[in-house]
């Protein structure tokens, strides 16, 4: 029977051994234990898909949790304030008061005897108004402890913006409540620019993922094969900290795929590495590449497929400009958009790379003239 794999390649799962977040889940500790003026109390988390978006607000409840804070879990969409006003809070008030009920009478019957209706309620019925059911829950909690609520995949949306002001109140009133949220950095900038947006969401502690160290990535590497009961030689896990170049998914993607080429092998070998590096850049171009072009416009696409005539990076804007028959000032409106978008990057003067792995790889691979069939 082969041994279970320890790698977590799943969107939003929690790794064997997270590596290279210490901080700013420290941050979020001391915040929770420092008090209302934490500015780390209220977070944004923005990232590339794969980088670990999810996975730092699992951290980040976790966290919570520990210092016996109630932790609400959501994710964005149509009727997240009515989840979070009519299930998620009630839900919590019956965990800390779980025999609490009210009854009333109702009415009474005369003839033949005496008779009362009574009708039971419970006390933590769900009620229409999320600030009211807050306090409700803060006052049923410890003074010492909150609520965290965590929010994945924000964007710009009505609930939201009346979720940041009421939390924003509830800070004023000196309650005890934490907010950390996560999205691609696109999605999080519409909602900052929203001229609805509150002052609570805009002054936000801002937290980037980006690629993990070298270092960081051959623990997290090393240390679930080493649990897992195998080895693996210092030349293969060099190879297999090169292939993920840094990016989180792919840490785990990796690691996935050599300890499966291994067959149940005890040690995981350079050729194991090489295999399973080759099938994780195929699934990384399912997974990660395909969706992250779907989201793009199709000039946005042209522009990408343009720098990928380039074998090897980084790629002139002069000539992505003659690639696409446009002028650099047009040109150049384009290169903005990606590199907000954090799908590009500057890579010295007039020069731009991919910042996404094995995204130049895949658009040589995938891309044909027609665009519509990203």
């Amino acid at each position: 029977m082969l041994a279970v794999n320890p790698f977590t390649p799943g969107f939003g799962v929690t790794p064997p051994l997270l590596v290279g977040r210490e901080h700013e889940i420290d941050d979020f500790r001391v915040a929770l234990q420092e008090g209302i003026g934490a500015i780390e109390r209220i977070t944004l988390v923005t990232g590339l898909r794969g980088t670990g978006k999810t996975v730092m607000l699992n951290a980040y409840e976790d966290v919570a949790k520990s210092e016996g804070w109630v932790v609400l879990s959501e994710t964005a969409g149509r009727g997240v304030l009515n989840r979070l006003t009519h299930t998620a809070v009630p839900e919590a008030l019956r965990m800390l008061e779980p025999n609490q009920t009210q009854s009333r009478i109702t009415g009474l019957s005369v003839g033949g005897g005496f008779g009362a209706q009574r009708q039971v309620k419970e006390l933590n019925e769900p009620e229409p108004n999320f600030r009211s059911r807050m306090n409700q829950l803060l006052d049923a909690m410890s003074p010492e402890t909150g609520v965290l609520i965590t929010i994945d995949e924000i964007h710009r949306d009505d609930d939201i913006e009346l979720l940041g002001s009421t939390l924003q109140h509830l800070r004023r009133e000196g309650r005890h409540v934490a907010f950390v949220a996560a999205g691609l950095p696109s999605m999080v900038q519409d909602l900052l620019a929203s001229t609805h947006a509150s002052t609570f969401l805009r002054r936000a502690d801002r937290r980037h993922l980006g690629s993990v160290s070298e270092d960081d990535v051959r623990q997290a590497l090393r240390v679930p094969i080493s649990h897992g009961d195998r080895t693996i030689s210092d030349h293969a896990l060099s190879a297999a900290v090169a292939g993920t170049q840094g990016y989180p998914f792919m840490i785990q993607l990796v690691g996935q795929q050599a300890w499966r080429a291994a067959h149940g092998e005890h040690e995981i070998s350079s050729d194991h590495v090489e295999r399973g590096v080759a099938q994780a850049q195929r699934k990384i171009g399912q997974l990660v590449h395909a969706p992250a072009m779907a989201d793009l416009s199709p000039t946005d696409r042209s522009f990408l497929i343009a720098m990928a005539d380039d074998a090897q990076g980084p790629s002139r804007m002069a000539d992505i400009a003659a690639r696409l028959g446009v002028n650099s000032s047009y040109a150049g409106q384009y290169r903005m958009r990606l590199i907000d978008a954090e799908v590009i990057e500057p890579a010295g003067y007039g020069k731009v790379e991919f910042t996404i792995p094995y995204l130049r790889q895949y658009l040589r691979e995938h891309a044909t003239a027609d665009l519509r069939h990203f």
